[in-house]
């Protein structure tokens, strides 16, 4: 699973997903691949060679999710790719917004585990 999520406001958001891929019953597997670099130069191409390489996007989806042009780039890398993705809602009390490029058809999903199980699994 590639988790894409506003590096600049919502950090503590993938790792809270990290430390839950470690929980006995995850049924997936995740691997921290995070470009720890600007959106510059060649970020996009590496960043589409990892989404390319996993079976689900997990769109992390915080206040200012709307303005991240890296959740916006992934997603469509996403798209291209043929790759599915699904959007979680990050914080329970806070107004989440919705990443630029997702469809009409796409919906934010309340984190909890069990939802997080069945997002993996493909009940979308």
């Amino acid at each position: 699973m590639f988790i894409s999520f506003d590096y600049d406001h919502d950090s503590v958001l993938k790792e809270f997903l990290v430390g839950q891929s470690k929980l006995p019953d995850t049924p997936f597997e995740l691997a921290d691949w995070s470009i720890k670099e600007p959106i510059a130069g060649d970020w996009e191409k590496k960043a589409e060679g990892r989404v390319g390489a996993v079976g689900v996007v997990a769109v992390i989806c915080g206040e200012n999710t709307h303005t991240a042009k890296g959740v916006t780039a992934e997603i469509k890398m996403a798209q291209k790719l043929g790759i599915p993705y699904f959007l979680l809602k990050g914080y329970k009390e806070k107004n989440c917004t919705f990443p630029v490029g997702v469809t009409s058809s796409d919906k934010m999903y309340n984190w909890t585990w069990d939802n997080l199980k069945l997002l993996v699994g493909g009940s979308r």
